[in-house]
Order: structure tokens, then sequence, then C-alpha cells
């Protein structure tokens, strides 16, 4: 029996696990997951959590629920990854063999990256990259009595680039129509970036929201280190922005596995092929989601569509074929910008954020780069869409993988 190994059991690993056991001939293939934790974790739903939108039970459920029952699932640490004997050695030093291998450990904050930052950790600075983070600010703004507030990107790439947008304009409205506190608060958005997102027809359109909440932004920081007793960030130049709460998304980098068995660049993501998804120097090892250095977003958008073309090449592979499948890029992220009302961006490798209606051209009913409370709704409606159908690798009727150009301006 031959076996395809998963490594990791979060978004894109349990969508593959879901996607692949439908296509293989389970005479001649068997699959197995790795996992350490026994939790999954709905990770937009972090976002909600510090403004007591969601809670615990909105954002965590058991992995085995999602997993196919024909699926080994181990859950267990890996220590390393050997593709030279093509096996992968586990915490307890045994080892899988694998022909093979999807590697889907996602990556993770890592604020020991920067100066300064693990001083003032969860007392005036925090994250809600994690449910831990996410959990600890929902404590710390409700007891908060205002200040200066500043959010602030470590550097790119990110998860979910859109968050830490998303982020201050909900803490606009928390602090206006929750906490009745919007005049006893200064709100800053500071950035590596030279606008408000990477792609700039989108930040263009979203450049107007910061006056219009009196959000002051700053861009092109690059950030040095971290003053927490004077709470202070300093940038390389020698630019400094005070604060009193700082809400921070520290580096992102791969899991540490990636280091250890010598697969990642410096940030712990492997080189793949950003149409096909195979690994760059391993041709059975293959990558998908936030695991990959593939120009995307890190988006679980990104890791759905890719996840249809990936099982497509592997079906190939299996079969000694050309991987012809290939992943345009195509990520779709709602913007959530507070007062019930959300955008929406649809784009690709080659094609940035435009207006038009999706996803049915000319009806929608959701807006392309527009501010409105369809859009909103269709944000919230995602957490049941991903826990009932993405994971489960059920195809979501005229969204396809490829980025549709049809009700889209792209004059």
């Amino acid at each position: 029996m031959k076996r395809i190994l998963i490594l990791g059991a979060g978004t894109a690993g349990t969508m593959m696990a879901n996607h692949l056991i439908k296509k293989i001939d389970k005479k001649e293939w068997e699959i197995t997951i790795i996992d350490k934790h026994e939790k999954h974790y709905y990770q937009p739903g972090f976002l909600f959590i510090p403004f007591d939108i969601y809670s615990e039970k909105d954002v965590v459920k058991p992995k085995i629920n999602f997993l196919p029952k024909e699926v080994e699932y181990i859950q267990t640490s890996i220590d390393l990854i050997d593709p030279d004997a093509k096996r992968v050695v586990l915490a307890d030093s045994t080892s899988i063999s694998y022909d093979i291998l999807i590697v889907a450990t996602g990556c993770d904050i890592a604020p020991d990256e920067t100066e300064g930052l693990s001083d003032g950790w969860r007392k005036d600075i925090f994250d809600f990259y994690t449910f831990e983070g996410s959990v600890a600010l929902r404590d710390k703004l409700r007891t908060w009595q205002g200040g200066k507030l500043v959010v602030h990107i470590t550097e790119m790439p990110i998860k979910c680039p859109v968050a830490p947008l998303e982020f201050i304009f909900l803490a606009d409205w928390f602090f206006k129509e929750k906490k009745n506190i919007r005049d006893q608060v200064e709100l800053t958005f500071v950035t590596p970036l030279n606008s408000a997102f990477t792609k700039q027809k989108c930040a263009d359109v979203l450049s107007h929201l910061f006056p219009e909440k009196n959000i002051e932004i700053v861009p092109n920081f690059n950030v040095s280190h971290v003053e927490a007793d004077q709470r202070k960030l300093v940038s390389l130049d020698g630019k400094e922005v005070n604060y009193d709460l700082l809400v921070t998304i520290p580096t992102n980098m791969g899991d540490e596995l990636i280091e250890r068995s010598g697969l990642g660049d410096e940030l712990n993501f492997i080189p793949t092929n950003k149409h096909t998804l195979q690994s760059k120097a391993h041709e059975d090892i293959f990558v998908i989601g936030d695991a990959s250095d593939i120009p995307a977003s890190k988006a679980g958008s990104v890791a759905h569509f890719s996840g249809e073309i990936l099982t497509e090449n592997i079906i190939s592979f299996m079969n000694n074929k050309p991987l012809t499948a290939h992943f345009d890029g195509h990520a779709n992220c709602y913007i959530e910008s507070g007062y019930n009302k959300a955008l929406l961006i649809d784009f690709n490798y080659d094609q940035e954020p435009v207006k038009g209606t999706f996803p049915l051209p000319g009806i929608g009913p959701f807006s392309l780069l527009k501010e409105t409370k369809i859009n909103h709704l269709g944000k919230m409606a995602f957490k049941h869409i991903y826990w009932y159908m993405l994971l489960k690798g059920i195809p979501i009727p005229t969204v396809p993988p490829h980025m549709k150009t049809s009700g889209k301006n792209l004059s």
C-alpha cells in the first residue's frame, strides 16, 4: 500500500484530506495526517473575539470532527522531515514513510524576532493572530479606559493582510458604539508599506476611510525595536511612535520543523512552484497554505482555491502524468469596516482588486471594492461556510478555483 502523508490538520491539511479521499484508489493508496493539536481553530474569527462579537464556541472545535473516517489521524509532534529517505520522524523517534508528502504546517507569529516586543507582551502589547492573544486582548479592552491605541505590522508577509485594517476599523466602531469613549481614544495604524494595503488599487479605495474614521496612518515604518518601558516603537531610520496600548502583528514564520529539516527560506517558508504547488527541491513533496512561499495572500480562501488545484496535480503525479493544473493565485477576502459594513476583494497573481459584482456578474449580491451591508452579511455567514463546506472539501457553487473576470470592471 502506498501512502500520502499530510503534515498539519489545520485549514489546508484538512481540506486536502477531504479532497483526496474522494479521488484516490483505496486499494492502492492510503492517507495519513499528523498534527500535534487536538483543536481546530477558525482563525478568521480571532478578529472578532477582542470586541466580544465571537466567543470560544464560535472558533474552536475538535479536529477529528472534520477528518474523513478513512484517513488515519496521528496526534503527535513531528521532529524532522527526511526527504532523501522519504520519511518523517516523530517526536518519539519512530518514523513514517511516504510516497507523496503534503506539507500544510502553516505559519505562526514570532514576537521574539523584534527586540523588546516580548518585554511588554500581554501587558501593554497584544496580538490577535492567536486564540490566546485574542482572548487576552478582549479582557484588556473590557477594562481599558482609553488613550493611544496603535495597530502595528512588523513586516510582510503576514497571514490575512486585511486583518490589521479590519481590526482598526472595528476598534473605531467598538469605542464609539459599544464603549462610548471614542473621544478618549486616539487610533493610529503603523505599517512598513507605503500605503494601507499590499494592492495599490485597493489601498486607494481604503484611503478615504482613515480620515473619515479619524484614524492616523504612519506608512513606511520599518521597526527596529520596541522600548516597552517607554511604550514606544522605534524605526530603523529613527522615527518614533508612542502608544498606550499596542496591538501588533509580529513577524510571521513557518513552522520550526521546516528549519530543522532544511527545507525553508529565512522565514521557514518552503520554496514552492506558485502554479503547480510542488516543492522546488523535491518532486514528491507538495506544499499548501501558509507553509509555502508563493506570492499569494496567506488566507483561508487561497488554501481553499489552491486545494482544488493541488488535488488535480497529485492525482496526475500518482499516475505519472504532467502537472497540468495551474493555480492562478486566486484570493477572495472580505474587509470588515465597522458599523455592519464590509468591502469585498477578489484578485489573483496578475489582477489587482477592481470594482464589480460577485459571484454573479451584474447581479452580485456582493459588491467588489465597495462598502456595503450585504458584504458584511457575507463576512458573518462565512463562518458557517467554513465549518460545513470548505473544511469538508465541498465546492462553493458559482465560485470556481480560478478567478473569474466576468462581473469585474477591468478597463
